[in-house]
């Protein structure tokens, strides 16, 4: 008899596998298929942040606010190893946003949220603190200092996956869900390998579609249903450019059409500066940032900053679709970013779909899925609420000892280097020594791909954390993309296809492929 999963979910971006995790923790048996990599959608072309989003509060969604405020910390606590805290510096522009609406947001900001371990709100002297001097002399003279937190947004998604996997979930990728089908007493998914045209179906209870951009088309193409709710896809686009400033500190910026740009820190020797948002009609997988977008970040910050920024300074563009419920806003930027849930029943089978929703608040919108589909699923090994304590892999660690542990792995592997023994500690968190594997010497590693990236690393991110092209790997897992040049990035891909028969035994081993 063919198993039945309790749950099966389309679409491996951080909604997808955050309930895959959740569920799997749980008690259930779930499937999740994802028709490219992990996080190879919206999710890893984001700010890299975990923030309440200030500038929700004009548009009144204190509730979203709210929520997300209170994520900060829990996050944090689970995966201290791949977020961390930020603080941003809020310069007052003149004939913008008054300071004293600016001070009264952020004072909601700081007690809405129950903050407890991030700093608070303070008032900054432009002219005299050191945040200042990277701002163009003598035009902001004061400023507000708050908190938010950074995070390494596909590493996210991977690590929820992965825990899933090890909670017992089937996690396919490069697997394309065709069709959802009705049977007398579940749902037939048909899936469709999209390396080799391979198909297969799998049978479940319930069925969750987490497909962000591609969410209607789903509903509607794969399982026959007409959405009754919309998706507004929305492009969201990003720069980086060389490091701008000396600091470890962040901007926001505000514009005179009412967004705001962030500036953030980036890999110590870059500076990430985004987003832009307007409404996207096409392909998902074929956005680009334009050549206006790239034009307006850089005319943002040249705004504030003595040092000025053009487009030949861009060193890479990224865009992203953001997949957000359409609310009938007129404008993008009004556009909601909360979520909201399309319950299905046909035949009696659940079909959830969500629209919307940001990497902050993936965990409640996780435990939130999964409380409407509760009366579908098995009575739960775990209770709700459990995700928020449990560490992801690698974050059974205090938020603070990041750097202890990178002096221990030095201390056991005498061959690294400082700055390796970090990336690997922010990476990998306590599992880095399962990535040296008891590496006795830098030969060890194997081959040396570019920059500080081994042969060791890359078998390890096969094995255990879905990999399968170099793309994933160096953009997605490591991100060392912007550290390696194309002929490596090429020969990576090369050796990987040479030892394929090799690399895809401890996959299935780890729990990672059906």
């Amino acid at each position: 008899m063919d198993k039945v999963f309790d749950l099966a979910i389309i679409g491996g971006g951080i909604n997808g596998c955050g309930i895959a995790r959740d569920a799997a923790g749980r008690g259930n048996s779930v499937f999740l298929c994802e028709m490219n990599d992990l996080a190879s959608g919206t999710s890893s072309w984001s700010s890299k942040l975990i923030h309440g989003g200030l500038r929700y509060l004009e548009y009144y969604e204190f509730r979203l606010v709210r929520e997300a405020l209170l994520e900060r910390e829990v996050l944090w606590q689970i995966a201290p190893h791949i977020i961390r805290p930020l603080r941003f510096v809020l310069p007052h522009h003149a004939g913008l946003r008054p300071a004293w609406l600016l001070r009264l947001g952020l004072f909601m900001y700081d007690y809405l949220g129950g903050r407890r371990l991030l700093p608070a709100t303070r008032t900054v002297n432009l002219a005299r603190d050191p945040v200042g001097q990277p701002l163009a002399p003598g035009r902001f003279t004061k400023g507000f200092e708050y908190s938010d937190c950074f995070v390494d947004d596909a590493r996210l998604v991977v690590l929820n996956a992965r825990d899933a996997a090890d909670r017992g979930a089937v996690i396919r990728t490069r697997t394309r869900a065709i069709e959802a089908l009705r049977l007398d007493d579940c749902w037939q998914v048909v899936l469709e390998d999209t390396i080799t045209g391979f198909q297969s179906s799998i049978k479940a209870r319930a069925l969750v579609n987490a497909g962000g951009p591609w969410v209607e088309d789903v509903l509607s193409r794969r399982a026959g249903i007409n959405a009754k709710a919309k998706v507004r896809l929305v492009q969201g686009s990003h720069i980086v450019v060389p490091r701008l400033y000396d600091h470890d500190h962040a901007y926001t910026f505000q514009n005179s059409d009412g967004r705001v740009v962030f500036v953030i820190p980036f890999q110590n020797d870059f500076t990430l500066i985004g987003t832009t948002d307007r409404d996207y009609d096409g392909d998902p997988s074929k956005v680009k940032a334009s050549a206006e977008e790239i034009a307006y970040l850089c005319q943002s910050v040249n705004d504030y900053l003595a040092k000025q920024v053009t487009p030949a300074d861009v060193v890479w563009a990224y865009a992203g679709v953001r997949p957000l419920y359409d609310d009938g806003a007129s404008e993008a930027k009004a556009a909601t970013r909360d979520y909201v849930f399309e319950f299905d029943a046909p035949g009696g089978l659940p079909l959830l779909s969500i629209f919307g929703g940001k990497i902050t608040t993936y965990r409640r919108l996780s435990e939130e899925a999964l409380e409407r589909l509760e009366q579908y699923l098995p009575s739960k090994a775990k209770p709700a609420g459990w995700t928020a304590t449990a560490p992801l892999p690698g974050g059974d660690l205090d938020v603070s000892a990041i750097p202890a542990l990178a002096d221990e792995l030095i201390r056991d592997n005498s061959f690294l280097s400082r700055s390796l023994a970090l990336r690997l500690a922010h990476a990998y968190g306590t599992r880095a020594s399962k990535v040296l594997d008891k590496a006795s010497s830098a030969a060890d590693l194997g081959q040396l791909f570019g920059d500080t990236l081994t042969e060791r690393e890359v078998r390890y991110l096969i094995a255990h954390e879905f990999a399968r092209t170099a793309e994933d790997i160096v953009w997605r897992r490591s991100k060392l993309g912007l550290r390696l040049s194309a002929d490596e990035v090429k020969a990576l891909d090369d050796w990987i296809a040479t030892h394929r028969g090799g690399l895809d035994r401890p996959l299935k081993e780890a729990g990672g492929r059906a």
